[in-house]
């Protein structure tokens, strides 16, 4: 008897997972031993400043309720702990997967009735790697239910799909040649355990989003704007690809 179509679609991602699940190694691995030690040490990690930030909007009244984001939910480091972990995940209310910078933005507009934060600006990155600090060290754990799932599995067709004038994939380059070098940077494995990250090229925090996009640009393909379903649903694959993996959320990387 075939499976049903929801269990199939759980084995073939749990047998895609099981079988990278040894060679699995994060993006700081492939960094100098300088970079390794500013992400170690929170003194030099410079993305310490944006979690700053996002630990005084998480205490700041906004919005026409007036409230805080502590008013609901407290302290952040026991509320918050292994909840980025679980990003993206399906919200039902909206019927689509949405990840973590999306579901902060939902809160603001419906509990703090504020206006929600742009796209890659600096309240929403802070907000964000203020609350993924607070999974450090914990397990990916990506949802199991359905909806994620399925959007997992368009995420997982969109890394696997040639693109571009390059007419290349995320998995020919993160997967069949990671650890090879390309512009003179070795090629890591395309684990996003580590974001929002600083990145030293950037001189600042950014979303994975944001490397989503500049991946896409590289290999002069369409990119799609910030929030588009296509990218929340990669991300969702990458997740699958990260289960068990640990947070480093805030990453350095080159």
């Amino acid at each position: 008897m075939r499976p049903a179509p929801a269990l199939a679609l759980t084995l073939a991602m749990v047998a895609a997972f099981a079988l990278a699940a040894d060679e699995r190694r994060s993006g700081a691995d492939f960094m100098s031993p300088a970079t390794q030690a500013m992400q170690r040490d929170d003194a030099q990690n410079p993305a310490m400043l944006w979690i700053s930030g996002g630990e005084a909007q998480w205490n700041t009244p906004a919005g026409g309720a007036g409230k805080s984001c502590a008013s609901c939910h407290g302290d952040a480091r026991d509320s918050m702990r292994g909840v980025a972990a679980r990003f993206p995940a399906f919200h039902a209310d909206s019927g689509k997967t949405i990840n973590l910078g999306l579901r902060i933005n939902i809160c603001r507009e419906r509990k703090q009735q504020a206006a929600p934060w742009r796209a890659e600006s600096e309240d929403l990155l802070g907000m964000e790697a203020y609350v993924a600090m607070q999974s450090r060290g914990m397990p990916v754990t990506p949802p199991r239910d359905a909806g994620t799932r399925a959007s997992a599995a368009r995420g997982q067709q969109l890394y696997n799909q040639r693109i571009g004038q390059l007419n290349l994939s995320c998995a020919q380059c993160h997967d069949q040649q990671w650890g090879k070098r390309l512009a003179g940077s070795t090629i890591p494995q395309a684990h996003a355990s580590a974001y929002p990250i600083y990145r030293l090229e950037w001189q600042g925090v950014g979303s994975l989003q944001r490397r989503l996009r500049n991946c896409m640009s590289g290999v002069r393909a369409e990119v799609p704007p910030f929030g588009a379903q296509e990218l929340v649903e990669l991300e969702a694959w990458l997740a699958v690809r990260d289960q068990g993996m640990k947070m480093e959320s805030p990453g350095v990387r080159p």
